[in-house]
């Protein structure tokens, strides 16, 4: 009999109250704990107090090491049947101990969202430079993100566009990558509170996460004087997890700008407000606070960036503007129609359940891992350059990591 064990290796111990991710991360557990999988979760990080309690979901954990050989003692006695990597870098300073320690374990990579594609958008944004696909193929941290990708057996991409990026860009097989996005499931649509109820504007985001910092700043500056001066009666709320001082400078109360800092319960918060803002900039992946949105009925107006990879042929629940004149224009139009908001909470509600259902994509992704793991030789042999990879990176990494290992010892 197969031993059904998972061994998860975060980059971070899963904060759902704080980001995305962590939704994500608790998501994948639950998935793979229904077909019956033991979960062990691994982290070389330091836990927070906003850290999810992972026992209360029957979730073994396991501090470990970085450039340690006490991880391959700890996976050789586990012996897991499928390692997931909780992002590139972690498969980087992980995978080549779970290639030699656990070869016939299936590799899986979580990416999360394209860190290179959000890093090169940022890079352009700041240069002030429109964006091409082809400044990818000049990025190393794509090249590093890319040899992961082929070294594992599969990855998880949580955008159909990065998908495309993947296949056409980058030349990926298909057979190497699976749609897995975020998926929300609740919609109480005759609980949630109507257009009179609601009332100001919300933003929400983890401020660790240079996309969301970027964004507020473009509230403060240049589209919140605007529509303050149309609605004097609304309040721009800014809420996130682990808010800076330059965040918290921002506060203004005179200006109705309010810095809240972390939300105790952030789909309340949302749920609270008749629209929320997100003016991304750059960015990658998809964008929780919008999905959220969608769930408590509340509509968005937002960039293609904050749209990408969420509405597909669907209508969007409210507007997306990259200008900013005509982000404010929609932004308080959206505020003053109760027609037109009513519309756009129904098209949110129409793209969580023909996009985002967690039935959509839950037996589909455990029917490939099950094909995967009876056709993981085959699987392999057809990634040649995967396999080349993870040979001559297994080498060299195995021996900067030894190199580390033995000067930690003196």
């Amino acid at each position: 009999m197969k031993n059904k064990t998972l061994l998860i290796i975060g980059l971070v111990w899963p904060e759902p109250k704080s980001s995305a991710a962590g939704t994500r991360m608790l998501q994948l557990i639950a998935l793979f704990q229904k077909k019956g999988f033991a979960i062990v979760f691994a982290s070389a990080a330091q836990e927070s107090d906003f850290s999810y309690d992972l026992k209360s979901i029957n979730v073994v954990t396991k501090k470990i090491v970085l450039n340690s050989n006490s991880f391959n003692d700890f996976i050789n006695e586990l012996n897991p049947e499928i390692v997931l990597f909780d992002r590139f870098v972690i498969e980087e300073q992980f995978g080549w101990r779970v290639y030699e320690n656990c070869p016939n374990a299936l590799r899986i990579l979580d990416t999360e969202d394209l860190h290179s594609l959000r890093l090169t958008r940022q890079n352009a944004v700041k240069k002030n430079i429109a964006f091409e696909l082809s400044d990818l193929l000049a990025s190393d941290i794509a090249k590093r993100e890319i040899a992961s990708v082929l070294r594992c057996d599969l990855s998880l991409i949580i955008s159909e566009f990065e998908i495309k990026i993947l296949v056409e860009t980058f030349k990926i097989d298909p057979n190497l990558l699976h749609y897995l996005p975020l998926s929300y499931d609740f919609i109480l649509e005759n609980e949630l509170l109507d257009f009179h109820q609601k009332k100001d504007f919300v933003f929400i985001g983890n401020f660790l996460h240079e996309p969301n910092w970027d964004a507020v700043k473009q509230l403060k500056e240049k589209i919140w004087p605007e529509i303050r001066n149309q609605l004097p009666d609304a309040t721009m709320h800014i809420y996130g997890a682990y808010p800076s001082q330059k965040v918290l400078q921002l506060h203004n109360k005179k200006e109705k700008f309010i810095i809240h800092g972390r939300a105790k319960n952030a789909n309340e918060v949302i749920v609270n407000a008749k629209i929320l803002l997100a003016p991304m900039r750059f960015g990658a992946g998809l964008k929780g606070k919008l999905l959220e949105a969608m769930q408590a009925g509340t509509p968005s107006v937002t960039t293609n960036i904050g749209a990408e990879g969420i509405k597909g042929n669907y209508n969007w629940n409210g507007f997306v503007e990259d200008d900013f004149l005509a982000f404010i224009s929609k932004a308080v139009l959206l505020y003053c129609e109760e027609a037109i908001w009513n519309e756009s909470q129904k098209n949110g509600f129409e793209i969580l359940k023909n996009r985002f259902k967690s039935d959509l994509f839950e037996n589909l992704f455990l029917d490939r891992v099950c094909f995967l793991q009876s056709n993981l030789e085959n699987h392999r042999n057809l990634n040649f350059m995967g396999r080349l990879l993870l040979h001559h990176t297994a080498l060299s990494t195995k021996y900067m990591s030894r190199w580390i290992e033995e000067k930690n010892r003196l």
